[in-house]
């Protein structure tokens, strides 16, 4: 008989718990739960960007295969990446992984309409709902993708106007003209209210609450910072480089000092030793150097040794005043145009120089 009666009070229990919360929501309204808007929108921007990066990484794994394989198969290769992906978040979580990052998921908003919608109550998603989700998501975007491949491949669009297939290409651009314009109209009512980011999301009733409800809402700059000090770091490196004579700074740092044996005395006065020097680290043949590295429009140094102008100018340019004569070690302070005569290749001309009535004459 006890049982009885708790059953008959459970019962009306049940039936009358509809109406206590119609009368609650209205002598005491809640306040609409406010999202923030920019979570939202960032969510998305990061499930795409982890997206693209997988998709890269896709890519790579069927590059030793036929790019026509790819290029035929793209549409279902994609959808089972974003298949993926959904399994393993929303289906799972109820949250995307940039909507976890943003201490987001998704709540059925069917059950916190009205004067419920700010409310601790926990609204998961419905399997209804979850795989309504990945159809529209999903399948819908792949089925698009294939039908206009067919339709561009078979050129209904050239087709006559009152021809069946002319008129289901107009169609499908009018479709798509309609979804974008719902697109807007939806992007712009979530401006405004902050509840639905998706058309998708609409329809289906699934809005983004916050994960955990006791988290202090607050904007980490840290990163931010970091990258405004290395970008600044790097805008005033990039200044600074067109000042700074590396050559000079190396030969400084190194403390290059050509000794006597290590100097190149032994080439003929004909031989521009600068040119030898190039020529002798990209060939591997002495005697090919040699003969390659003829004087061209002679200069001589302040320590009585020629090279070409070229050469000697370019080093002083680069090396300024701590460069120092290949042949004796010198350094080089000024130099002073020459008229060579011709020299015969046989000469030897080993460890010495020639006269200076026999070599030039000083302008």
């Amino acid at each position: 008989m006890d049982g009885q009666n708790v059953s008959f009070w459970s019962k009306e229990w049940a039936d009358i718990q509809s109406s206590l919360s119609s009368i609650r929501c209205s002598i005491f309204p809640s306040s609409p739960f406010r999202i923030m808007r920019a979570s939202q929108i960032d969510s998305n921007l990061l499930d795409l960007q982890l997206f693209g990066i997988l998709k890269e990484q896709l890519w790579k794994t069927f590059s030793l295969f036929k790019p026509q394989f790819r290029e035929d198969f793209e549409p279902e290769l994609l959808a089972a990446l974003q298949l993926v992906m959904y399994r393993f978040s929303i289906y799972e979580s109820g949250a995307s992984y940039g909507a976890q990052l943003q201490n987001l998921k998704y709540q059925n908003e069917r059950r916190h309409s009205g004067g419920l919608q700010s409310t601790q109550k926990d609204a998961v998603l419905t399997k209804s709902q979850k795989y309504a989700f990945s159809i529209m998501t999903i399948g819908g975007p792949y089925i698009w993708m294939r039908i206009n491949r067919f339709v561009t491949a078979k050129r209904w669009s050239e087709l006559n106007d009152d021809d069946a297939r002319k008129i289901f290409w107009k169609c499908l651009q009018h479709l798509e003209n309609l979804h974008k314009i719902l697109s807007l109209a939806n992007f712009l009512a979530f401006l405004y209210d902050g509840k639905y980011r998706t058309l998708v999301d609409r329809i289906l009733t699934m809005r983004f609450v916050y994960a955990r409800q006791m988290t202090r809402r607050h904007v980490n700059f840290e990163f931010m910072n970091r990258q405004l000090v290395w970008h600044a770091f790097t805008e005033f490196l990039l200044f600074l480089m067109p000042f700074i004579n590396f050559r000079r700074v190396k030969n400084i740092l190194k403390h290059v000092s050509y000794s006597k044996p290590q100097a190149f005395d032994f080439l003929p006065a004909h031989i521009c030793a600068i040119c030898y020097e190039q020529q002798m680290s990209t060939s591997t043949s002495s005697i090919t150097a040699v003969s390659s590295t003829r004087l061209h429009n002679s200069y001589e140094t302040s320590c009585g040794h020629q090279y070409c102008y070229y050469c000697i100018k370019m080093k002083m340019i680069q090396e300024g005043r701590t460069w120092k004569c290949l042949r004796c070690g010198e350094e080089i302070k000024d130099i002073r145009r020459t008229l060579d005569k011709v020299f015969n290749e046989n000469d030897d001309y080993k460890g010495k120089h020639p006269t200076i009535q026999d070599q030039k004459h000083f302008f």
